[in-house]
């Protein structure tokens, strides 16, 4: 992560740190210079140093009837990163608190399966995402997978350090394996079920009660996935888990 994204993480947009850069290199000058140095139009640099002043990161340093801005100290960054961090934490708690049921009445009651799409590595790295955010929110942090070999080397493609993130919130998994292969791993119980077709098994089931994944591929290797979120489905896959792994 470069400078620039990471200022971008506390809420300095990108041609704002151009800004900043240029008036840490240069020293107080004035908006035309400012804007050439920056390579941003004057009138979006005269804009941007408002905001800049705002923020407290740039202020006004006169000279003679012209208007020049200087820029604080780098580490005048460090409160506004601060800051950010506060007004995250804020609305996070904002969010669990009062936004997250508020619009969780919106959704109309019904006893129908909730069923999502997701295709590509960008989808497939949100499910598994919500793999470890549902579970993390469960006393009891553990879920079984159906582990099919042929899929095993596409699934986290998009999210590498899934297993060192799933360790680090301390949720267990049972995996039943379908072919040989697949690696030990912490807080893993892991069985097999050596099939001679297993090699046109390319899909991986996720039960994590109230939701099951299922995610297999498409033409070219590429991860499509569906959830459904239903008690009485992830139940089921539950019950019939359960037989099965104490079957082997």
């Amino acid at each position: 992560m470069n400078t620039a994204e990471i200022l971008k993480t506390f809420g300095l947009e990108p041609r704002e740190t151009r800004i900043y850069l240029a008036l840490l290199a240069s020293g107080p000058a004035s908006i035309r210079d400012i804007a050439d140095r920056a390579s941003i139009n004057r009138g979006t640099t005269h804009e941007l140093l408002k905001r800049m002043q705002q923020k407290g990161i740039v202020s006004l340093f006169p000279k003679g009837k012209r208007r020049h801005f200087s820029a604080e100290p780098p580490s005048r960054l460090k409160e506004l990163a601060l800051k950010h961090q506060d007004q995250v934490t804020e609305a996070m708690e904002l969010l669990e608190e009062k936004v997250i049921p508020q619009l969780a009445h919106l959704q109309p009651a019904s006893g129908n399966a909730d069923v999502h799409y997701y295709e590509d590595d960008d989808g497939i790295e949100l499910v598994l995402k919500d793999i470890l955010s549902t579970v993390s929110e469960q006393q009891e942090r553990s879920y079984c997978v159906y582990s099919a070999k042929a899929i095993r080397k596409h699934l986290y493609r998009p999210f590498p350090n899934y297993t060192r993130q799933r360790v680090k919130l301390g949720i267990n998994v049972k995996v039943i394996a379908i072919g040989e292969g697949g690696e030990e791993a912490e807080l893993a119980d892991r069985k097999w079920i050596d099939e001679e077709s297993s090699e046109n098994a390319g899909s991986y089931i996720a039960i994590y009660p109230p939701k099951v994944a299922l995610i297999s591929l498409s033409e070219g290797d590429l991860p499509t996935a569906v959830v459904i979120q239903s008690p009485t489905i992830a139940k089921t896959h539950q019950v019939i888990f359960d037989t099965l792994w104490n079957s082997l």
